[in-house]
């Protein structure tokens, strides 16, 4: 288990192997969809964005209504394929994780190697367990998306696993493979 302070920077992301277990601590952003389309929209008329985009990491989140004297809702992983459009352009500008669940596009994957980033992946079905890991949340632009606003977290001890690393390694790809000779042939 590798324990991570955040932000990420190229020598740490150098580091990771997919399969890795990590412990993450510190701001990681929460965008979705809508999100991502304003951020890539202000990209393009030269608009400063919300948060800086070198060394940050996002979270594909899908979150739920915050209960009293609670930090956060459930904090589960969103199915990361709905950013594939969007994370080629922001890894080129300095994003160095993302973190969701689900396959990566072969596009994002080459971009992960070639701008040196990472995706993780959280566990879906434990948002309420994530959750605990939140110490902090504000919602810091695009309030008027309601639960698809961009967030800042801080984060303390929030687990997840290397699926994509810079040198091409596929956690979900490599875990395939040890199965296969496991499938019923037809």
């Amino acid at each position: 288990m590798k324990i991570i302070n955040l932000p990420l920077r190229e020598e740490i992301v150098a580091d990771f192997r997919a399969g890795d277990q990590v412990l993450l601590n510190g701001v990681i952003y929460v965008a979705r969809d809508s999100a991502h389309k304003k951020i890539i929209e202000a990209l393009e008329k030269g608009d400063k964005l919300p948060f800086e985009l070198n060394g940050a990491t996002v979270y594909y989140m899908g979150p739920s209504p915050t209960r009293p004297n609670m930090v956060i809702g459930s904090a589960g992983p969103t199915t990361s394929g709905r950013m594939d459009k969007y994370a080629p352009e922001l890894l080129r500008r300095g994003l160095k994780g993302m973190i969701g669940k689900g396959f990566r596009s072969a596009e994002v994957k080459k971009a992960i190697v070639e701008y040196k980033a990472v995706y993780f992946a959280a566990l879906g079905g434990c948002g309420a367990l994530i959750a605990k890991c939140v110490k902090r949340c504000e919602v810091i632009a695009f309030p008027e998306l309601g639960p698809e606003a961009i967030c800042r977290i801080i984060v303390e001890n929030f687990s997840a696993i290397v699926v994509n690393d810079i040198y091409g390694g596929d956690a979900y790809e490599e875990g395939r493979k040890k199965y296969v000779q496991y499938e019923i042939k037809k």
